[in-house]
């Protein structure tokens, strides 16, 4: 079925013919209209159905359904509504709402949703709150592991003389991580991301071989070669980042060689712009058109670190993950730096994040991993 956008005035004269023909035609004028989205279905060059969308606070909110009486009964609210569902879910809109009439509850129960709260009356017609709650996915915890020397370390804002060594063992906290129920592990060579390729494949070895975890590998991953060993020594994916800056034609010899799906992309960010060789050098690329590039070719996970947050221990950067996100849809979005605390991470399911990068937070206590077990 034909849906397709409306003007407003098209939509004020359905609206008042269908809704309210007894009242004077403003009644049917809303005072955010200008902002709304407002679709409607045309048969034989006349509007028949409209309904208007608007998005406010992370929710989505459909307003003045209205059929002409002729065709009532046909589908096409249905049709409309089932739009604005899909509508919905592209937008990561967390609740999807309306003030329904009490005689058309059974109509928007078909679409999932249920009454809230008390009815109430207006302009003579009984209304109640509906809503469906949507967007509800689960977010995966997934622990960073950063090596140089072959030891467990954590660096502040990306700089490699602000150097903490938490444990020289790396597998030993691979296997608490795993103990704790966690089922991915995200281990950077960060000597590797310095030299440009691989160094600490021992410790991927090593860890890939003594646990169960899925191991997203980076840093260092330059070459054929660079990639082989990763595959290799047991990473389930390649987390690529310089490669898919300087070489995309490499990059995309690579989807072919291994699958697209085998491939993470990460992103380095500082003020939106990409950074690369282990933060050290500054590019023009901004984020959001990095992403929706490689999207538009398949990828569908990638992680993004704000450089300016990582190890701070101050917060994530949930603007900008809700900015690519609603820039780039249909993409798995993994959030790294700055995560403090459950409250963060609970922050950045609410964004609409499919995981997150957690180091600094679990090295100096605060999140535990019996805190990690219960989430989600």
């Amino acid at each position: 079925m034909d849906i397709r956008s409306v003007p407003l005035h098209e939509v004020w004269l359905l609206r008042h013919e269908v809704m309210y023909p007894d009242y004077p035609a403003d009644v049917v004028k809303l005072k955010d209209d200008e902002q709304g989205i407002h679709l409607g279905i045309y048969k034989a060059g006349e509007l028949v159905s409209v309904v208007s969308v608007f998005q406010q606070e992370g929710n989505m909110q459909f307003r003045k359904l209205a059929t002409r009486k002729d065709w009532q009964g046909k589908g096409l609210a249905t049709a409309l509504l089932n739009y604005i569902d899909k509508l919905a879910q592209q937008k990561r809109a967390q609740k999807l709402w309306c003030n329904a009439r009490l005689t058309a509850t059974r109509l928007y129960e078909k679409m999932g949703m249920h009454t809230t709260g008390q009815p109430w009356q207006a302009l003579g017609q009984d209304f109640i709150v509906m809503e469906k709650k949507l967007n509800q996915q689960k977010m995966e915890i997934i622990p960073a592991i950063d090596i140089i020397d072959g030891k467990c370390v954590r660096l502040s804002k990306g700089d490699y003389t602000q150097k903490t060594v938490y444990n020289e063992n790396p597998l030993e906290v691979a296997k608490s991580f795993e103990d704790a129920g966690l089922k991915r592990l995200h281990l950077v060579d960060l000597d590797g991301a310095k030299a440009g390729e691989v160094k600490n494949w021992k410790v991927l070895e090593q860890v890939a071989g003594k646990t169960s975890l899925q191991i997203d590998f980076s840093g260092g991953i330059s070459s054929n070669e660079s990639l082989a060993i990763t595959f290799n020594s047991g990473a389930a994916y390649a987390a690529i980042g310089s490669v898919a800056v300087k070489n995309e034609t490499l990059l995309s010899d690579w989807f072919k060689a291994y699958g697209v799906e085998k491939f993470i992309l990460g992103a380095d960010v500082l003020d939106e712009k990409i950074q690369i060789k282990g933060w050290t050098v500054a590019t023009d690329i901004n984020i959001i058109d990095f992403i929706r590039n490689y999207a538009a070719k398949g990828v569908q996970q990638f992680f993004c670190t704000d450089i300016s947050k990582d190890g701070l221990l101050q917060g994530s950067s949930n603007d900008l993950y809700k900015k690519i996100l609603d820039h780039v849809e249909g993409i798995s979005l993994i959030a790294s730096g700055g995560v403090s605390s459950m409250e963060d991470l609970e922050t950045l399911k609410e964004v609409g994040c499919s995981g997150a990068i957690v180091g600094k937070a679990i090295y100096e206590n605060r999140i535990s991993l019996e805190d990690l077990k219960k989430f989600n």
